[in-house]
């Protein structure tokens, strides 16, 4: 009995970040690869019912719905392959990651960040945040 109690507590206690972010990156790439084939329902489908998306042209869409119809009609009028690359995943809880990477659309090169939850279907985008990086400000402090 001691030792299921000590191995239970040991499994509660693990360190977020030893989680394996295998599955967050999966979801980013059925992310793009739904885009790809312009498939609503399978984007949706890796969606929060409550999900947003904060875009670089600063349009913020708000629910499944409305990120799904503004990712397809993105994809229609700016052609061409985006890509992902995660650079970075942070387990903020067990059921809450966020997900950094660089967007790449043709030449526009971008940052993005993913906020995922995990639900009992899985891992779910809860949040996307896209922006175009500038250059630091006068007087930034650099890392």
């Amino acid at each position: 009995m001691r030792i299921a109690l000590a191995l239970c507590f040991a499994l509660t206690c693990l360190p977020l970040a030893a989680q394996d972010d295998k599955d967050l990156r999966d979801i980013v790439q059925k992310y793009l690869d739904a885009r790809e084939r312009r498939d609503a329902k399978a984007v949706g489908a890796l969606f929060t019912a409550d999900a947003d998306q904060l875009v670089s042209s600063g349009e913020w869409r708000r629910g499944r719905d409305a990120v799904v119809n503004g990712t397809l009609a993105s994809s229609d009028s700016n052609a061409g392959r985006r890509t992902i690359v995660v650079e970075s995943t942070r387990f903020v809880t067990r059921d809450t990651a966020v997900v950094d990477g660089r967007y790449e659309l043709g030449e526009r090169k971008m940052w993005t960040t993913f906020v995922m939850t995990r639900t009992p279907a899985g891992w779910k985008i809860a949040a996307i945040r896209n922006m175009l990086p500038s250059a630091p400000a006068a007087g930034a402090q650099k890392k």
